[in-house]
């Protein structure tokens, strides 16, 4: 049997060539062609192809393998428009008898250009990017092809947990995003609804619970459209649904009464085969149980380890040379290449590539956010000039981690 590989297009907003008719394209376009697993084509020389098509991605990027012939390949060819129009307010009527709306969540249609190209920029171990695509569309196909909850449980949620700063709002966009892809021939658009649970909270006694059953019938008014792929996102989910049992008394608080709306509201949701709920919390302990429970998946997400830093930081260089402030050179080696190499001789090339694999170790335990600020800071604090070369870039950088980890010190000891 061949392996899959997939293939996403993106066609020009102003084409009106049929898909089929593109499909035949593409595929012309990429006979004979060798490339990349993880590589992207956006100058296309093929005439057909570059007035209909943006780019094609070539996905996989676990495996950046050389592809001999497609043919080797069972093709997935995924064609779609991106969704310009951007983020959308949900508003809801506040329950305070006021009058006034709060928002009570951010909306965009799918696929959107706001997150095209985030889930090829964030890189963690163990595949969990891809593991958790896979889990996501089995559970759609589940539903789909309506197999008994009877017989074989699941919920169509997940749950990412972990530290700050790891990722998980953005892997569940990207996740979002990467589904209306790869579903665009079973739904014909999808939405995600990033909930505000903030906001979601009132003064008033018993409102809250109230507020939150107003936003699940949003939910539930897309949902009716069962071509639309509808994907609720409640970030920081714990303050929802903080655990019943931290609470005492006799009478239910607002609390306890909007962490049992939530989890009824979960509940009447099963009835939508094409609607998935992803949350992210900070505190997992100070999650009810009963909404951990009812996550198909409970997905860890901690700091990258030192292979994933050099990958994170190589991604980094590239774009500062894409836009010149780090002058043209040879390409890094790739980490596994760097880490296994018996090499007597050290070029440059290989030197710059060691003194990045130093820097990546000594950045074990920062998590992703901090590690992509990090050649701003070298470049502000120690560049100082439009571009430098990367041997001098990679010292500043050595030079900002330093200074972070001097940092970090510094604030838990209470020095300035």
């Amino acid at each position: 049997m061949k392996p899959v590989l997939h293939v996403e297009v993106v066609q020009k907003k102003d084409s009106n060539l049929l898909e089929t008719t593109l499909n035949n394209y593409v595929l012309a376009g990429l006979a004979g062609r060798k490339f990349s697993k993880g590589a992207t084509f956006k100058n296309l020389s093929n005439e057909l192809l570059s007035d209909h098509v943006e780019s094609i991605h070539i996905c996989d990027e676990t495996n950046t393998e050389a592809i001999q012939s497609i043919e080797d390949y069972d093709l997935q060819i995924h064609i779609f428009k991106l969704d310009n129009e951007g983020v959308q307010t949900e508003c809801i009527q506040s329950g305070d008898g006021d009058g006034q709306e709060v928002s009570a969540a951010q909306h965009w249609l799918l696929p959107s250009r706001d997150f095209h190209g985030l889930w090829e920029n964030l890189i963690y171990e163990f595949n969990i990017k891809e593991n958790l695509l896979q889990c996501m569309e089995t559970t759609l196909l589940f539903s789909d092809r309506n197999v008994s909850p009877f017989v074989i449980t699941w919920n169509r949620v997940i749950l990412l947990h972990g530290p700050p700063g790891t990722g998980k709002t953005s892997l569940c966009k990207a996740l979002a995003h990467k589904l209306a892809i790869r579903l665009s021939k079973r739904y014909s658009q999808g939405q995600l609804l990033e909930v505000n649970s903030h906001s979601l909270f009132s003064k008033w006694f018993s409102e809250s619970g109230k507020l939150v059953m107003r936003m699940f019938s949003k939910v539930r008014e897309l949902a009716e459209n069962q071509d639309s792929l509808v994907i609720v996102l409640i970030d920081e989910v714990e303050s929802l649904t903080h655990a019943r049992s931290s609470h005492s008394g006799v009478e239910p608080s607002d609390a306890i009464r909007t962490v049992n709306a939530v989890i009824t509201q979960l509940d009447n949701l099963k009835q939508y085969s094409n609607v998935l709920i992803m949350a992210t919390s900070n505190v997992t302990e100070a999650i009810d149980l009963a909404f951990v429970d009812r996550a198909d998946i409970k997905q860890y997400i901690g700091p990258p380890p030192v292979k994933g830093i050099y990958k994170i930081l190589t991604s980094c260089l590239d774009e500062l040379k894409r836009t010149n402030i780090i002058s043209q050179s040879d390409g890094l080696h790739s980490y596994d290449f760097i880490t296994t190499s018996n090499r007597t001789v050290v070029d440059d090339n290989i030197a710059d590539s060691l003194t990045l694999l130093q820097i990546s170790r000594d950045c074990e335990g920062l998590n992703g956010r901090t590690l992509r600020k990090l050649p701003y800071l070298a470049h502000a604090l120690f560049i100082q000039k439009p571009s430098s070369s990367l041997k001098d870039f990679l010292e500043a950088l050595a030079k900002v981690v330093v200074k972070h980890k001097n940092d970090l010190k510094d604030m838990k000891s209470g020095t300035a």
